[in-house]
């Protein structure tokens, strides 16, 4: 029988990359939402700028190891 169990470092690393993965699909989404409306409904706007930072990506690999750590 082989030991599949993961160590805590892996299974941190992969969360945060889960967490990058999400950060950038919302960022995805505020983009194709800008430019799914047509030119003349969004006159002066100009395509979001999201910076993602190390900071929300370590809040946002929180909340989700939070998950993992739950009984």
């Amino acid at each position: 029988m082989s030991n599949n169990s993961r160590s805590g470092f892996e299974i941190r690393t992969d969360i945060l990359g889960m967490a990058m993965g999400l950060l950038e699909n919302n960022r995805e989404q505020s983009m194709q939402s800008f430019y799914s409306k047509p030119e003349e409904d969004r006159p002066g706007e100009s395509a979001p700028i999201i910076n993602i930072t190390t900071d929300e990506v370590i809040a946002t690999a929180k909340e989700l190891y939070s998950f993992v750590n739950e009984k």
